[in-house]
């Protein structure tokens, strides 16, 4: 812990990692029981609280939890006592982000990572492009995201399965009907449906609908934000939903113009959305990034002995999926365990990764935001 605890020698020389905690969030639909047993938490249960949090600056958007303002944010473990990332990162942004800061001027990661259990099938819905987010939330991000599946379970004796994208054929007329009928079947008939296997990557962009099936284990990437339409107004299990939770604030007529009404076939839904990896070079596997994607970055690393993580004025954020290790730098060195989240700022210098000896280590590195080529792993494209 000493050499952990040695490392910044003013607000402005931000040079360690910092080790954050697991925030969950309270979401409509049921899950979670996935996510304890990999944090080895018993007993192991499904409730509404079936998302992990990473390297968060954004807060949950809930109808009727306003009091918990902070729920989802991340906070540094140790001797920050506790301090949510976000004003850490405010109180020194340059030192944290880079280029990334100095670029845009906003104290922002500009990227949200999530890990996923869901133990029923998410009600459909949608989140806003870019465009359609300015226009109707005057934000600068929309909520385009991908998946990476990591596992699943039966449920009812289904395997995991998403759906994604709308048929060739679909009107917003067409939609907005079995919206008003609360046509649940014909929802998702007018849907893409597709049983996933572990390790496939799929892209979602902002416009486009979807919905996470019963028994997923999933990471997700996306833009920092909690926009998302929900066309259904009682979830799977039964819960009614609030209409805020399913407009935003928008109403039930507006929030019809989040959707892209672009039908295509289910070959071309495959072609579109899933992603194949590619190796940037050996131990490292970007699942997401450029040129599909350039609002974030995911990659898979695999160290098969001490690996360089050093970058060039760039952040990144880790966690640890599987195994054991140790992530070192120019001062300093802290043990790695499954499940734990790290924020590496943009002045750590020689940041290293090993496995622990005789373990497989595998670790979940991202970044995003600011339209980077590939942000966070700039030193090796």
């Amino acid at each position: 812990m000493e050499a952990e605890n040695r490392q910044e020698n003013s607000l402005g020389q931000v040079i360690r990692p910092l080790r954050l905690d697991h925030p969950r969030a309270w979401r409509t639909y049921l899950g979670g029981r996935m996510l304890d047993q990999f944090h080895g938490v018993e007993p192991a249960m499904d409730g509404h609280f079936p998302e992990e949090w990473i390297m968060s600056l954004t807060a949950a958007r809930n109808a009727g939890r306003e009091e918990f303002e902070m729920e989802g944010m991340s906070r540094i473990v140790g001797d920050a006592g506790g301090r949510l990332l976000k004003e850490y990162i405010e109180a020194c942004p340059e030192a944290c982000l880079g280029a990334c800061f100095r670029d845009t001027g906003k104290a922002d990661t500009g990227v949200l990572v999530k890990l996923i259990d869901a133990a029923e099938r998410l009600t459909v819905q949608v989140h806003p492009d870019r465009e359609t987010a300015k226009a109707l939330f005057q934000s600068e991000y929309g909520k385009t995201e991908c998946w990476h599946i990591l596992g699943g379970r039966q449920v009812d004796g289904q395997e995991p399965c998403i759906y994604i994208g709308f048929q060739p054929g679909i009107t917003r007329e067409r939609w907005k009907s079995a919206f008003d009928r609360q046509d649940i079947p014909e929802m998702l008939s007018l849907m893409h449906r597709f049983a996933v296997q572990p390790g496939e990557t799929i892209l979602i962009q902002g416009g486009v609908p979807h919905a996470i099936g019963a028994g997923c284990f999933l990471v997700e990437i996306q833009e920092p934000t909690d926009y998302t339409i929900r066309i259904e107004r009682t979830t799977p299990a039964g819960l009614t939903i609030d209409d805020r939770m399913c407009h935003q604030g928008l109403g039930f007529d507006r929030m019809f113009d989040c959707f892209h009404y672009d039908g295509v076939s289910r070959e071309e839904a495959r072609k579109r959305w899933w992603i194949e990896p590619r190796t940037l070079r050996p131990g490292i596997r970007q699942l997401i990034g450029a040129p599909e994607c350039r609002y974030f970055t995911l990659c898979e690393i695999a160290p098969q002995d001490e690996l360089s993580l050093s970058t060039a004025d760039c952040f990144y954020g880790l966690y640890v999926l599987e195994g054991s290790g140790q992530l070192s730098w120019s001062n300093g060195r802290m043990n790695l365990e499954k499940g734990d989240p790290i924020f590496v700022s943009a002045q750590a210098e020689d940041v290293q990764i090993q496995a622990k000896a005789g373990e497989k280590l595998r670790v979940l590195q991202f970044s995003g935001g600011h339209l980077a080529p590939s942000p966070g792993l700039c030193d090796f494209l």
